[in-house]
Formats: C-alpha cells, sequence, structure tokens
C-alpha cells in the first residue's frame, strides 16, 4: 500500500491515472442551479 498501488488515492496520484478513488470531472454548483430555476418560473 502505498505510491506502487493504482488501487489507493495517493498510487493513482503518483501513477497519474483517473477512477473511482480519484474522480475527475465538473462540479455541479447549487448557486447556478438556483438562479436557472428562478429566471425560468418568470
Amino acid at each position: 500500500m502505498g505510491r506502487g498501488d493504482k488501487r489507493t488515492r495517493k498510487g493513482k496520484i503518483f501513477a497519474g491515472s483517473f477512477g473511482k478513488t480519484r474522480p475527475q470531472g465538473k462540479k455541479k454548483t447549487a448557486a447556478t442551479n438556483k438562479e436557472a430555476t428562478t429566471k425560468s418560473e418568470e
């Protein structure tokens, strides 16, 4: 367990890979969703 283990977060960082342990993607913010709903209701 450590940098050589691709199943751990530290290992994925070392290997430069992504997966379930180290997700890579856009996070949706609640503020933008809230603004969109108030504009469409008017």
